[in-house]
């Protein structure tokens, strides 16, 4: 008897066996399952080389195979559609920047010569409207010209470690004339030597359109405040006014091209400002937030990663 519960338990013991080895061995079929497909998508994401192994047979391997060449002849169809549209999309912003440039330097040139005779004063007044127009078609250009060329990867975004005071001196610097004649109090808390990586001129781009926004729809007497602090995994800098303020259910849309709150259609503007700065900030892996109620101001917080 002892000899047949000896037999059983060996031949148990040899199930266990099996089914640990044959487990092991699932273990490893998946593992270099997973290790193939990740191989594959990592070479057709990144466009490196990628060629199927072996002979066409029955496996799941193979059927996944197959599906993978098709995703990747898709993928690099529509890498190749999309490199011939911004190269036409590059071509026509140099033609639309190269064709206006002339026309818009001579228009200024004749509504300077015109400042300079003596004219009616309906003839003066009409002279102011024609300058302002002009000048709001040169900042239209220039905002199109900007945002294409960010949308389209034909002006790269360049991180360089550089002290990020400096910057925000340039950008505070473009906004202190427009300031002044509102009579507004610009306060700025910025230590000196922050070496931050960041794009110096588009940087300062951003948070000259913010400011930009603070000055616009802040009345005359108010404030705008500016600080800068290093958190823990972010540069902060704050942009804070006392301004007519963001209704919350428009928070949302304020980033979006072209959009302008119906209040402030009067103002001078196109609705780019804040796209612009929310896109250059987020190609250097940081981000904007805004909090603000109607009536109340608004702040608005740009993060730049440490």
């Amino acid at each position: 008897m002892d000899w047949i519960i000896g037999i059983g338990m060996m031949a148990l013991g040899i199930a266990v066996v099996v089914l640990l080895w044959r487990n092991y061995c699932l273990r490893k079929e998946a593992a270099q399952f997973a290790g193939k497909v990740e191989q594959a998508l990592d070479a057709i994401v990144t466009g490196k080389e990628w060629k199927r192994q072996g002979e066409l047979t029955d496996s799941l391997w193979d059927r996944i195979e197959t599906q993978l060449a098709k995703a990747e002849h898709v993928f690099q169809r529509k890498q190749e559609e999309s490199l011939r549209e911004k190269e036409t999309v590059k071509g026509l912003i140099s033609d639309i920047s190269h064709q206006t440039r002339t026309p818009l330097a001579n228009m200024k040139l004749y509504v300077e010569l015109l400042e300079e005779e003596t004219l009616s004063g309906e003839g003066t007044g009409f002279l102011a409207k024609l300058c302002e127009q002009t000048e709001k078609m040169d900042f239209l250009m220039q905002s199109m010209v900007k945002m294409s060329r960010l949308e389209t990867g034909i002006l790269q975004i360049r991180q360089e470690k550089q002290d990020l005071s400096e910057t925000i001196r340039r950008a505070v610097a473009d906004v202190v004339p427009a300031a002044a004649a509102k009579e507004i109090d610009l306060f700025v808390d910025c230590p000196d030597g922050m070496m931050v990586p960041h794009d110096g001129k588009w940087t300062q781009e951003a948070v000259s359109n913010i400011l930009d926004n603070a000055v616009k729809y802040t009345e005359s007497g108010g404030q705008i405040h500016l600080s800068v602090e290093r958190q823990e995994i972010f540069w902060q800098i704050a942009i804070a006014d006392t301004g007519k303020g963001i209704a919350v259910e428009r928070q949302a849309q304020i980033f979006t091209r072209f959009y302008r709150e119906p209040e402030v259609h009067d103002k001078p503007g196109v609705g780019i400002g804040l796209y612009l700065a929310r896109r250059i900030i987020e190609l250097q892996k940081g981000y904007i937030e805004v909090r603000s109620e109607a009536g109340k101001g608004a702040c608005f917080r740009l993060y730049l990663p440490v």
